[in-house]
């Protein structure tokens, strides 16, 4: 016998269903029906509403300083923010929804959005395209401590005797020749990262911090103001001073700018500056929490202020840290960070992203924002033993772009850098190893050469054209791993000291 229910949740789905076509028709690609399907079974869902209105960045490219071109994109980026989410933003407030407004994309997050609100904001004409905002965890690094560098490279403190030696990682991007040589270690340089968090008073960290332990404001953001994971996270929520809940952080910052003066030399460019972001709770980010990041970046403000009136972009970073990634698998589409980095770029900041753990497959560079290859310079990783690539490092070509990626490859297996607890650790490996020690060799560049600084373009083609070139016997996509560039090594091996002498001639 038929539920006297049946006939009106029938009328009720069959209605939604119809909501859901006519919606498709009248708005094409405005709302994927993936978020459709999630949103008709009854589920909210947090959303980001990108806004058509788009500011115009290109006169950026014309502004010879970074101070300049900064200043320039987000009172660009804001205005049109401002103006064009006003009356979307009123039509929230009516109806109570809880929401949050970015500038660096024209994005509004919605949170816990049911379908009819959704549909119904998706019929606006000031409206572009509804993204999902979903949460996911990222893959955590190998680790092996019975890794082993190569014997040319062994240095006394991977033999467990004195710790006084660079590691070897700093000897084989050349950054230790640029030292010594050309007396270049990073000074003046502000280099930032976005991860799980960063020990800010770890001994290798502490002299570099740009803040300090009653000025947190600025260089430090805390993008986890509510739990993404059902458990309590054991730095908490909203965080005024920086805390690293999953050690990641630390360890890549450590391998950018990390030196405690004594025993325990670990960082690319130890005269460098650091800033901070929290943008996963244990490993568990969305592309929300990732734009959050990106967005103090372009103009830091001070704890609880307003990023739209209150940032300050001449306390922007020159380079950003990205040893993460938002994966199409999980649920991003590919294309949220387009804007972003874009905008990132327009205001002289430059972007490295890991390239991934997905190999040894082709075509595995499938993630934000390292797959976007002409905005964030992506980065392999290459094995212990010569200039081999690491097995789990992603290859190219881009799934979005079909670009040649990653751009260039660095250290990845086996990095001993800095964690919470004031301690150090080796045997970490990934591309999330690999990414930092370019961050930090732009670092080192900008710094010895800072008529390149804010010229995000030309420093790309610079490093890509002083690297050591490497060639594979694996061939991906169409480009033969003979050739140089190719999807397994980009340009090769990046090299500081050569990428310095070529730009100071």
């Amino acid at each position: 016998m038929k539920s006297k229910y049946f006939a009106p949740l029938l009328f009720l789905f069959l209605s939604l269903g119809l909501i859901a076509v006519t919606q498709s028709r009248s708005s094409q690609i405005k709302f994927e029906k993936s978020l459709q399907e999630k949103l008709l079974s009854g589920k909210t869902s947090t959303v980001l509403v990108l806004m058509k209105a788009k500011a115009y960045l290109k006169p950026a490219e014309q502004l010879e300083s970074k101070n300049e071109k900064g200043r320039f994109v987000y009172e660009a980026l804001r205005q049109v923010a401002l103006e064009s989410q006003k009356d979307l933003v009123l039509m929230l407030d009516d109806k109570k929804v809880s929401y949050h407004r970015f500038y660096i994309a024209n994005l509004i997050e919605l949170r816990n959005a049911p379908f009819e609100l959704v549909a119904e904001i998706a019929k606006r004409p000031d409206v572009e395209k509804i993204y999902d905002n979903p949460y996911f965890t990222v893959k955590s690094p190998f680790f092996n401590q019975h890794l082993q560098d190569p014997p040319s490279l062994k240095l006394n403190h991977l033999n467990g005797n004195s710790k006084a030696d660079p590691q070897a990682s700093l000897v084989r991007v050349n950054a230790v020749r640029a030292w010594d040589e050309l007396g270049v270690k990073g000074k003046g340089i502000v280099v930032a990262g976005e991860d799980s968090g960063i020990e800010w008073d770890h001994p290798a960290l502490i002299q570099h911090y740009r803040g300090d332990a009653t000025h947190h404001d600025f260089n430090w953001h805390d993008a986890i103001r509510e739990p993404l994971k059902a458990k309590q996270n054991p730095c908490g929520y909203d965080l005024a001073s920086p805390c690293d809940d999953g050690g990641h952080g630390t360890h890549t910052m450590g391998t950018v700018v990390g030196n405690d003066g004594d025993q325990n030399i670990i960082g690319v460019a130890p005269e460098a500056q650091w800033i901070g972001c929290r943008n996963m709770d244990e490993g568990t980010g969305s592309p929300a929490s990732y734009i959050d990041c990106f967005e103090f970046f372009l103009a830091p403000y001070a704890y609880h202020k307003n990023p739209m009136l209150d940032g300050d972009p001449t306390k922007s970073p020159h380079v950003i840290n990205n040893s993460w990634g938002c994966p199409i698998a999980e649920g991003c589409s590919g294309r949220e960070m387009i804007p972003v980095l874009e905008a990132l770029q327009s205001a002289g900041i430059f972007v490295v992203a890991s390239a991934g753990n997905d190999g040894p497959e082709c075509s595995s560079v499938a993630d934000q924002p390292a797959h976007l290859s002409s905005l964030a310079f992506s980065v392999g990783a290459l094995a212990e033993k010569e200039d081999t690539i690491a097995f789990f490092s992603s290859r190219g070509p881009s799934i979005l772009t079909g670009q040649t990626v990653p751009d260039l490859t660095a250290p990845g297996t086996n990095i001993r850098s800095s964690v919470p607890g004031k301690k150090y650790e080796g045997g970490w490996s990934g591309t999330s190893m690999a990414g930092p020690h370019v961050t930090g060799v732009v670092a080192l560049l900008w710094s010895a050469a800072p008529k390149l600084i804010g010229h995000v373009k030309e420093t790309m083609s610079l490093l890509r054209e002083t690297a050591k070139p490497l060639t594979s016997t694996q061939t991906c996509g169409t480009t033969p791993g003979t050739q140089i560039p190719n999807n397994t090594f980009g340009y090769g091996l990046i090299d500081a000291h050569a990428a310095i002498l070529k730009a100071r001639k």
